[in-house]
């Protein structure tokens, strides 16, 4: 594995999270990401930090990113990496996107002479750094097989789905999903709250229930620390994926009227100065809208 040269673009917290599961792994790490600070824990662990994505990329034999939306893999992808890749570079693409935009995407980046492999990570930052993610991949196995190793490393599932835009698909459903559960349990516990029960104990209590899962258990518990910084996953990208999905769903004559209304929530919830905070804060807008 110390071969491999690996170059990691964006280090938000799962891309950061990523990138300390790699070098911990033996990988040859040369690191970039736009507030250039966020490097520093990576460079003291042995991380080469670039000054730009083109110079990360540079003699990498495997360019993984991990970026906020389709605007930051435009800018980053196609602005910097297809150019100074060397060609036949496998672009490992963990970036939450539209199937339509993934699929464009792989067009694009085989005709500037690079591979670009879609694969979509489920999990938190936590289980980032530990190789805990469940990892979603389309596009070509023969391409997917250049990079199993590192995918590997990244989670003990690695699943194929078929053609370029089946991982986005699936990475938006269970977005969907998560949006909708959080944005209700939310409401349900101001509910409660309101009614007279003690916060603490019903949040407690639904970390504990029948009703509970990883997810519900994993917000409840920051919703009774209040404990939003550093996000585990912000409210403006949960924001975005559930408009995504939206957007996905109606091309294919599905609507989600609950899906809607969780993102006209969060919506709400960026509006109130939550954006940049984790996804459970809704809960503070939501209290706070109902005093």
């Amino acid at each position: 594995m110390a071969a491999r040269k690996v170059a990691v673009l964006g280090l938000g917290g799962m891309g950061g999270g990523m990138a300390h599961r790699l070098l911990d792994s033996g990988v040859e790490l040369t690191v970039w990401n736009r507030t250039a600070a966020k490097a520093a824990g990576l460079v003291a662990a042995g991380a080469r930090q670039a000054d730009s994505p083109a110079e990360a990329v540079a003699g990498a034999d495997v360019v993984l990113i991990s970026l906020a939306d389709e605007e930051a893999v435009e800018q980053v992808l196609f602005g910097a990496v297809c150019a100074a890749a060397r060609p036949g570079t496998p672009i490992v693409d963990t970036s939450t996107v539209s199937p339509t935009y993934a699929r464009e995407a792989g067009e694009r980046a085989a005709r500037a002479g690079v591979k670009r492999i879609e694969a979509c990570v489920v999990g938190n930052p936590h289980q980032a750094r530990n190789g805990e993610l469940r990892v979603l991949t389309a596009g070509t196995q023969a391409d997917l097989a250049e990079v199993e190793d590192i995918l590997a490393l990244l989670g003990p599932q690695v699943v194929y789905l078929g053609p370029p835009g089946m991982a986005a698909t699936m990475k938006l459903v269970f977005n969907a999903m998560l949006g909708a559960q959080v944005a209700s349990m939310a409401e349900a516990v101001a509910y409660g709250e309101r009614s007279g029960l003690d916060r603490d104990m019903l949040l407690m209590a639904v970390e504990r229930s029948g009703f509970s899962s990883k997810v519900m258990s994993f917000r409840a518990a920051l919703m009774r620390e209040r404990r939003y910084e550093p996000a585990a996953f912000r409210t403006r990208l949960m924001n975005k994926d559930l408009r995504l999905a939206l957007a996905e769903a109606a091309k294919v004559g599905v609507d989600m009227p609950v899906i809607e209304r969780s993102a006209v929530t969060f919506t709400e919830a960026i509006d109130a100065g939550y954006g940049d905070q984790d996804a459970a804060a809704v809960h503070e807008m939501i209290g706070r809208h109902d005093a």
